[in-house]
């Protein structure tokens, strides 16, 4: 809706208000409608929002990364695009209750959450709870039952926490209250063709990938592009045609040549990380997050990070719903933009390229881990790189970069190198993170350095988006 017709519409209301005596609970929500977020004043929930913890946010991100590592077929690209959904669907059960947020509902035309639907008074733990547990059930798709299941015993046991006060009604209405905005959320996200369709057919048949020297291509089916046409799904911020892009250096077998060198550089330092067994090789397999069943993907890395942040900081519920409400749009943003630009630019990956010109036996310090070699897609830009600097920038901006931090993200795991690394710095850390792909063998520098570049730039306009003041009328 435009500002000229909200002003407009604002005048009327206000107009009816003071010249003719309306009643402000009736008249004034019958003229506006559900194109504003409730402006009642009435009052909702005994406690707002901040100041609650975050512990309700902690507990069901735990839960959806130790599911996201079984949802097979859905990293990276549908696992942030997950996650963009969950925490979006937390955020609007939520914004009722915050003093100076407002809702997304007014950016997306296929949004509607209508405030009518919201009962006199609710508890907002009981509803996120509820919320939570339907988002998490729909959103991660293709996890063995013995998993899912255990949704439903986090939504029972917070349930006996949250509602251990509150009166039937109450509880009947906040549930009420997070299903309802969860489902609209699901109405919502499946009003994205593009998404809809690649999930079903992440590696779709009918794709075959153009021909050309030093192009990315497959050996076998099962190694078929994944999500090729992902550079067509919604974005929240900021799409694919408004970012820069890079383009590569020029395809070279020449030795000495800038290409061949950056592709001799995986070749040497793969190879050191393994012999040495020393810190090339712990930063490699620390970061790598590629293996279903095993870790939760790159942009679900993101989160655990961003739960031990909160807790190290301290952040209130609303604070946390604030950045991971703006945590799952960068890393859906990233994923799509990364993957336009991967089938533009279609760059091949490092073994493929050493087999051919350097060493025949070669094999990356991700194959002991995994049964291809390397991610079925090309390789610039890398999208880990994006999704550790599009997270980065978003945690700069709310805790500033200078840090004492210790990622535990994979703590006590014996599988691979997971022992906790410590920073001084979050930019420290997204560097990390960026450039652990060429030891681990999958990238070469420049994709590492142009993934990290385009996640920045995501990250600033996202930190650019204004949730936390009334919007413009």
């Amino acid at each position: 809706m435009s500002s000229i017709k909200l002003n407009w519409i604002f005048f009327l209301a206000l107009s009816c208000l003071i010249f003719h005596g309306c009643n402000k609970d009736e008249e004034f929500e019958d003229i506006l409608g559900d194109d504003i977020d409730n402006q009642s004043g009435q009052d909702i929930s005994d406690v707002d929002i901040d100041e609650l913890d975050n512990d309700i946010v902690k507990e069901w991100t735990n839960l959806m990364l130790k599911l996201e590592r079984y949802a097979n077929g859905m990293r990276p690209n549908a696992s942030a695009r997950a996650m963009a959904y969950i925490y979006l669907s937390a955020y609007e059960t939520a914004v009722p209750g915050m003093r100076n947020n407002h809702s997304n509902k007014q950016r997306f035309e296929d949004l509607n959450i209508s405030t009518r639907q919201l009962p006199d008074n609710l508890n907002f733990e009981i509803a996120l709870n509820s919320c939570f547990a339907n988002s998490l059930d729909h959103f991660l798709i293709n996890v063995p039952t013995t998993f899912t299941n255990q949704i439903y015993e986090l939504e029972e046991s917070l349930s006996g926490e949250y509602e251990r006060n509150s009166t039937e009604q109450v509880i009947e209405d906040s549930r009420a209250w997070g299903i309802y905005v969860s489902n609209k959320i699901i109405e919502f996200s499946q009003t994205d063709n593009a998404a809809e369709a690649q999930i079903l057919k992440p590696q779709p048949l009918s794709y075959e990938p153009p021909v050309g020297p030093g192009f990315w291509t497959y050996s076998a089916d099962e190694e078929r592009a994944l999500f090729p046409y992902w550079g067509e799904v919604r974005t929240f911020v900021i799409a694919p045609e408004e970012t820069t892009t890079v383009a590569p250096i020029a395809y070279s077998s020449v030795p000495g040549s800038p290409y061949f060198e950056q592709m001799n550089e995986v070749y040497n330092l793969n190879y050191e990380a393994r012999e040495e067994n020393g810190e090339q090789l712990w930063i490699a397999e620390f970061w790598s997050d590629d293996v279903e069943s095993l870790t939760f993907s790159p942009p679900a890395r993101q989160f655990s990070i961003a739960n031990q942040l909160i807790e190290d900081f301290d952040k209130n519920l609303e604070e946390t719903l604030n950045l991971y409400v703006k945590l799952g749009f960068a890393l859906n943003d990233a994923a799509v933009s990364t993957w336009k630009y991967k089938y533009q630019y279609m760059v091949m990956r490092p073994n493929v390229f050493i087999h051919k010109f350097i060493d025949q036996e070669f094999q990356t310090n991700l194959f002991r881990l995994v049964f291809w070699p390397n991610p079925s897609f090309p390789g610039y830009p890398s999208g880990h790189s994006c999704f550790a600097s599009a997270a980065a920038g978003l945690f700069i901006n709310e805790f500033g970069n200078q840090i004492n931090f210790t990622d535990r993200s994979h703590e006590g795991r014996t599988e691979f190198k997971g022992e906790p690394r410590s920073y001084s710095s979050i930019r420290e850390m997204a560097k990390e993170n960026a450039f652990s792909r060429i030891p681990l063998g999958v990238h070469i520098r420049m994709d590492c350095a142009e993934g990290l570049r385009l996640g920045y730039e995501i990250s600033d306009a996202v930190n650019n988006l204004i949730l936390n003041s009334t919007p413009e009328l």
